[in-house]
């Protein structure tokens, strides 16, 4: 038995296959895009815009004094540099390790007492042995 060499390749069935799929996608991806409810938003005179919070940073270095964005505050007016601000401001407090605990809760505590919702503690990650 003589064996036939190929004298070409039918890839009509692989090119109906990837014109399906290409078909599904493009029909999914405008579904998802332009969302699933179709709704007429009302119309306003003027809208309010909001700009992106910029974050606070409060430093507590070695010798205990605090900083409020690199102006130096005693702590007994912390609350004042901060009472205008919007108590939706992200606040990062970065405080020096070798500082008391007790240094840490007063001003943790004034932060909270001025109602502020978002407060973080900035770290330095651990070197792995």
């Amino acid at each position: 038995m003589d064996e036939k060499e190929f004298d070409y390749l039918n890839v009509i069935p692989l090119v109906d296959v990837m014109l399906v799929l290409l078909t599904i996608v493009l029909t999914t991806s405008t579904f998802i895009a332009t969302g699933g409810i179709k709704v007429d938003l009302p119309k306003a005179a003027a809208s309010e815009e909001t700009a992106p919070l910029r974050p606070r940073t409060i430093v507590v270095d070695k010798e205990g004094r605090v900083w409020v964005d690199s102006v130096e505050t005693p702590l007994a007016e912390l609350e004042t540099a901060l009472a205008e601000a919007d108590r939706a401001t992200p606040l990062i407090v970065r405080a020096d390790k070798d500082i008391s605990l007790q240094r840490f809760v007063d001003v943790y505590e004034a932060i909270k007492r001025l109602g502020f919702t978002t407060l973080s503690l900035q770290t330095e990650q651990q070197p792995q042995p």
